[in-house]
């Protein structure tokens, strides 16, 4: 079973649709309620929600969801039944299978009761038609990667006491979202020194997403935030609270990153923990939503940060 454990929670929705084929006389049978077992429309979409419902009692590596909206709808062509299926859920991973379950299991529910009556009955076609939510919802072609500097404040990183991992756990983690590293570099926990690198990387490389790794703590030496906060031009505190919000669901000491992030001309910074696993789940936590303000930025005027403001 896939380890969805790292996964956001979004708007999940899938439409399927599945297609028995009938003779024509049994269509007005159906129309008309004169099927022995029951309505066959009524019957079967109640089947369509319960399977929407029990995907995983029936799939073994289908993640149990909360299904939280499953709709079916029937149309009566001349020698056809079609059932079309949209199911919604706000969790961690998709609800195609359930949408595909339910068409089926509707069309084997009518199938199950006109087969009496009806020797050509034959399902046709079970397929999806659209999904939507999660990272793919988001994603663009690799052509059109964003640029990003990687800034990581660590007194013992920059003084060679130990290898540095959560610049590349960030690099490898923006990748994913398309975004390329063009800038990385280690520098000590100073105020000026930090502030410094910063300011080059927006205003003279103008890059697009700038990271600042480490020192957002609450040690004597974490001084990220200070370094920070005077040259954001916009403010982004929702990107800290999710940033705070998601680690706190896997480990409590989230609580106490200040974390913060905001905007500097054209370029997005964001101030995440500094070790190597924070890094990567800081990034789940904003990216791809990240990816909007980016967007804005790229069609904003030089002046101005301010189309974040509507």
């Amino acid at each position: 079973m896939r380890d969805v454990s790292s996964k956001k929670h979004t708007l999940r929705t899938a439409r399927a649709q599945a297609t028995l084929r009938v003779s024509p006389s049994t269509i007005p049978l159906i129309r008309e309620g004169r099927i022995d077992k029951g309505d066959v429309l009524e019957s079967s979409k109640v089947a369509a929600i319960w399977a929407a419902k029990n995907t995983a009692g029936i799939l073994p590596y289908c993640h149990p969801i909360p299904v939280e909206h499953v709709r079916a709808d029937f149309e009566l062509g001349e020698d056809s039944i079609r059932v079309t299926v949209e199911v919604k859920s706000v969790y961690k991973t998709g609800v195609e299978m359930e949408a595909l379950t339910a068409a089926s299991v509707a069309a084997l529910n009518a199938y199950d009761m006109l087969k009496p009556i009806d020797e050509a009955l034959r399902i046709e076609s079970v397929e999806l038609i659209e999904k939507t939510g999660g990272k793919s919802s988001f994603l663009r072609p690799k052509t059109e990667s964003y640029r990003a500097g990687i800034v990581v404040a660590s007194d013992r990183a920059a003084t060679g006491q130990y290898e540095d991992l959560s610049g590349p756990a960030a690099e490898e983690r923006l990748w994913e979202f398309n975004i390329k590293t063009q800038s990385y570099t280690v520098v000590q926990d100073e105020v000026e020194t930090i502030r410094q690198t910063v300011v080059s990387m927006s205003d003279a490389e103008k890059l697009d997403v700038i990271l600042v790794i480490g020192g957002t703590g609450v040690a004597p030496r974490d001084v990220t935030p200070e370094a920070v906060s005077p040259l954001l031009q916009v403010e982004l505190p929702g990107i800290a609270e999710a940033i705070r919000s998601y680690g706190a669901e896997r480990n409590p000491y989230a609580i106490l990153s200040r974390s913060l992030a905001g905007i500097r001309g054209k370029s997005l910074i964001v101030c995440l923990p500094g070790s190597p696993h924070a890094v990567r789940e800081s990034l789940l936590a904003v990216f791809p939503a990240a990816l909007h303000v980016l967007d804005l930025l790229q069609e904003a005027s030089p002046e101005g940060a301010s189309a974040l403001h509507g």
